[in-house]
């Protein structure tokens, strides 16, 4: 396992974050902690169950009875979720539960995404993205943040991850070789991102915590250079 510490790339680009779309509140709902998307429907982890809304309409169409707590991911097949100290592989289809494995931060964890066969894991207070082996939730490797990590994905082999201290939050573009900031974008002043995912293309998927919302944030044109998910 290695380790390696974020630090600001000279010239990082800083811009606001556009808001494109807000969905929610949905009924019953009060705060949205992981955030995933499956090729068709955007999920949202609620606490005590996971919510399946259509982005073009809003709508929800689909909801599992299930722990969730923070992180949400899928890997196009299965859904993870992380609940409490484990993260759960889950079938969308019954919402079974068919494996669990420990989380690596025994219940500190934030963020999820499925990326190059291996679960991606935001820490928050402790500052840290993990890559863990879904099958036995092992270690592979850690980057170190300077920031509090909140939701965290991959698309088009470049890695990005939510912040959110106070009333200030972002989403930043990091090296996943170096760790450097390459990219930050700004949300609004009081408006936080608590789970992240993209949707394979010009958009991030992010949860709004309290506020019950998910919004949509246009990836920025530089950086999109094709739809292909990593």
């Amino acid at each position: 396992m290695t380790s390696k510490t974020i630090k600001e790339r000279p010239g990082a680009k800083a811009r606001p974050a556009e808001i494109v779309r807000e969905y929610g509140p949905f009924p019953g709902v009060n705060d949205i902690a992981g955030v995933t998307h499956d090729g068709q429907r955007v999920w949202a982890a609620t606490g005590a169950r996971l919510v399946a809304f259509d982005p073009a309409s809003g709508e929800p169409t689909r909801t599992l009875d299930c722990a969730c707590d923070a992180g949400t991911a899928f890997d196009g097949t299965y859904l993870y979720q992380i609940a409490e100290a484990r993260i759960d592989k889950i079938d969308p289809a019954t919402g079974d539960v068919v494996a669990s494995i420990p989380a690596p931060g025994s219940g500190s964890d934030s963020g999820l995404t499925w990326a190059e066969g291996s679960l991606w894991v935001g820490q928050y207070r402790d500052r840290k993205i993990h890559q863990v082996d879904p099958k036995t939730g092992a270690i592979q490797r850690t980057i170190e943040s300077n920031r509090f990590v909140t939701g965290v994905t991959w698309v088009d082999g470049e890695l990005w991850h939510g912040t959110w201290e106070g009333d200030e939050s972002e989403i930043r573009r990091i090296d996943p070789k170096s760790g450097a900031v390459i990219e930050r974008l700004e949300m609004p002043h009081g408006v936080g991102v608590s789970g992240m995912e993209s949707d394979g293309a010009d958009l991030f998927y992010c949860g709004g915590g309290k506020s019950g919302k998910v919004r949509a944030v246009r990836r920025p044109k530089a950086a999109s250079n094709s739809a292909r998910k990593a």
